[in-house]
């Protein structure tokens, strides 16, 4: 099995029960926008395979993508165990409050519940969770003296790392990556997912996961407003993004093009196959 093989059972799955095509007109698309519409049309017929006959409502639509999403990282990362081997764990829809860098935040969450005047000081909405989550479970000293004696129960050394599984009295997960998925962006989205990789960065006690994004959006400049600039997010990754530069290179729309450029060679757009790439660094 290849990346390429799960990037197009991806997309068969993707079409099968979310993309629809009604008059014309495809579910990823912005009606009232012609060049969204335009895009998305010859985005989906660059994908050979049998669509929705019914678009599915909005949150089901969502649901299934980030569904979708997951499994494909899943078993995209499970190829890449030889480069970043480790017992790695994807969900959706989980607490951060659940992780090694953010227990933390269930307290302060607390202390805010029973103290509301605090809440009015602190402000913010702490416990972010996250569409997919991608988290790796601590290993224990028989894993880590696998070919030589590195560490001693006896030694009062490497007794704080949360990669010991030995430094806890109970097992907690350490959050490696935090990914939200949306179908499709429009403005007041875009903000929520940069409000909420800045809450993991700031909040954290510990190393950073990695922040990303997926959609499935068609538009360049939608994509810029989430995509362009640095701090909140490592990357954008469009589900499609080959097929999405054949559609605007088709359409000859120059200022598509432009925008959609500036972010790949920007390195802030790209691939859903780069993902699992990625999340082996």
């Amino acid at each position: 099995m290849s990346i390429a093989e799960l990037r197009r059972a991806y997309h068969r799955k993707i079409c099968g029960k979310i993309l629809s095509d009604r008059d014309g007109v495809s579910n990823i698309a912005d009606r009232g926008n012609k060049a969204s519409v335009a895009i998305a049309r010859e985005i989906i017929g660059r994908l050979d395979y049998v669509f929705a006959e019914t678009a599915p409502s909005g949150q089901t639509a969502g649901d299934l993508f980030e569904l979708f999403t997951k499994e494909f990282l899943a078993d995209s990362f499970a190829l890449l165990h030889h480069l970043r081997p480790g017992k790695w764990f994807f969900s959706v829809n989980q607490s951060i409050s659940l992780f090694e860098q953010y227990e933390h935040l269930a307290n302060l969450a607390q202390v805010l519940r029973e103290q509301p005047e605090l809440a009015a000081a602190l402000g913010g909405d702490y416990l972010v969770t996250p569409d997919i989550i991608v988290s790796r479970q601590p290993v224990t000293d028989a894993e880590i003296n696998h070919n030589e004696a590195i560490i001693s129960e006896t030694d009062s050394y490497c007794r704080l790392t949360p990669l010991r599984a030995g430094n806890r009295s109970e097992t907690t997960l350490i959050l490696h990556a935090s990914i939200s998925c949306k179908w499709t962006i429009r403005s007041d989205r875009a903000q929520n997912i940069r409000t909420e990789g800045l809450n993991l960065i700031r909040n954290r006690k510990g190393h950073t996961p990695h922040v990303a994004a997926v959609t499935a959006e068609p538009l360049p400049t939608r994509l810029a407003s989430l995509a362009l600039g640095t701090g909140d997010l490592d990357c954008v990754y469009h589900f499609a993004l080959s097929e999405l530069q054949e559609a605007v290179t088709a359409l000859a729309n120059e200022d598509q093009m432009d925008i959609l450029t500036t972010m790949i060679n920007g390195r802030r757009l790209r691939d859903i196959s780069d993902l699992p790439m990625d999340l082996a660094i």
